[in-house]
């Protein structure tokens, strides 16, 4: 896999980011605009972490951030393997 590409890639962070933020709010039954405090998205940050559910919601997410569906298993084509940089089409 090429990692420094991925690494370099803003899109590859937001993915696994928001899926991150996204799987947290919504099994805490929030929204964004309900953290308005940094202890209350601090207690939501803490209860993730803590519960074995909501890690294997977030690993599932980064899993779908991480592959590439037109190749098999976790790789990278041998195309995207050459990149010095993200492909811009």
């Amino acid at each position: 896999m090429n990692w420094k590409i991925r690494i370099k890639n803003p899109v590859f962070w937001a993915q696994i980011i928001l899926g991150a933020i996204a799987t947290a709010l919504a099994y805490a039954g929030l929204t964004a605009a309900d953290m308005t405090s940094w202890p209350a998205l601090w207690e939501v940050v803490k209860n993730t972490f803590t519960n074995p559910y909501c890690l294997f919601l977030i690993a599932s997410n980064i899993w779908s951030a991480l592959n590439d569906p037109t190749t098999s298993g976790l790789t990278d084509s041998d195309r995207a393997k050459t990149y010095e940089k993200p492909l811009e089409e």
